[in-house]
C-alpha cells in the first residue's frame, strides 16, 4: 500500500533583502520538518487576504509557525506601541493570525514555536509582554547575540512540565532544558489555551489549545535547533509528523 509523507506548510516571513522583498523561511524549520516530523515542508507566502484560507489548507496536512526576529504588532492584543525600530511584519500577521482557528478548528496538526507562540496566543484573544526581562520578577530570556550560534541556542533554563499535558507525556519526565532567545513573553494566555509548562520565573512556555480535535501545540523556546540531536525535539518532531501522517492517511487513531 502506498503512502504519501504528509505535507506541513510552513508561513513565511517576509524580509526586505538588499532593494527587495523575499518570503523566507528558515533552513533549520525546514529540516526539522523533513528530518523530525518526516514530512514534506512547503512554504506559504504571507500574502494576507490575498491567500484563500479555507481552499489552502486542502493542500496540506499540518501548518508548522515559525520563529522570527519580528514581533507581533502590538495593536493585534491592543498592547502599548512598540519601542521606534522594532521590527514587525505586518504581512505575516495578517496571513497566520486569521489562518490559525481555522486550523485548529479543522483538525488539522499545529506546532508553534516562538513567535508562533506568540501569534497563536494572540489568534486566540492573548496578550504579549514585548520586555519580559522589564516585566518584575522576570528573568532575561534573550540570547547573547556576541556569542556563537551554539551557545545562543544552547540549554538555557529548565521548564517544568505540567502533569497530564502532552508535553510531559513526550518526555516522560517533569522538567526539561531549553533554549532560550527572546524578548516578548505570553501576558496573558488566551481564554481557549492549557499551560503545558512554565519557566523557572513562571513565564509561560508552552501551551496546548484545550478540547481540540486535532493536535495543537506551541512552545516558547527552539525545539528545531540541531531537532535530530536533542531527544525531547525529536519526540516532539516524531508526534507532530505522526499527527500529520494520521490526516492524510485519513485516520485519527
Amino acid at each position: 500500500m502506498f503512502t504519501r509523507k504528509p505535507v506541513i506548510g510552513i508561513p513565511a516571513d517576509r524580509r526586505l533583502l538588499g532593494n527587495h522583498y523575499f518570503h523566507c523561511v528558515g533552513e533549520k524549520y525546514i529540516r526539522a520538518v523533513a528530518e523530525g516530523a518526516q514530512a514534506v515542508p512547503v512554504l506559504i507566502p504571507s500574502l494576507g487576504d490575498t491567500l484563500k484560507v479555507r481552499e489552502l489548507l486542502a493542500d496540506f496536512d499540518g501548518i508548522l509557525l515559525t520563529g522570527s526576529a519580528s514581533n507581533v504588532e502590538p495593536h493585534h492584543y491592543s498592547g502599548p506601541p512598540s519601542d521606534p525600530g522594532t521590527l514587525h511584519d505586518a504581512a505575516r500577521d495578517a496571513t497566520t493570525l486569521p489562518l490559525i482557528p481555522h486550523v485548529v478548528e479543522g483538525g488539522m496538526p499545529l506546532l508553534a514555536i516562538c513567535r508562533g507562540f506568540q501569534e497563536m496566543n494572540v489568534a486566540f484573544g492573548g496578550t504579549l509582554w514585548q520586555k519580559v526581562q522589564e516585566v518584575p520578577g522576570m528573568r532575561d530570556h534573550r540570547e547573547d547575540t556576541a556569542a556563537e550560534l551554539d551557545v545562543q541556542y544552547g540549554p538555557a533554563h529548565e521548564v517544568e512540565l505540567v502533569q497530564g499535558g502532552i508535553l510531559r507525556g513526550l518526555a516522560g519526565s517533569e522538567r526539561i532544558m531549553v533554549n532560550s532567545l527572546h524578548s516578548q513573553g505570553v501576558q496573558q494566555l488566551g481564554a481557549p489555551l492549557e499551560i503545558e509548562a512554565r519557566g523557572p520565573d513562571g513565564l509561560i512556555e508552552g501551551f496546548r489549545v484545550r478540547n481540540a480535535p486535532g493536535f495543537a501545540l506551541a512552545v516558547q523556546w527552539h525545539p528545531e535547533w540541531q531537532a535530530m540531536r536533542n531527544p525531547f525535539s525529536r519526540a516532539l518532531f516524531g508526534a507532530f509528523g505522526d499527527a500529520a501522517r494520521r490526516r492524510a492517511s485519513g485516520t485519527t487513531s
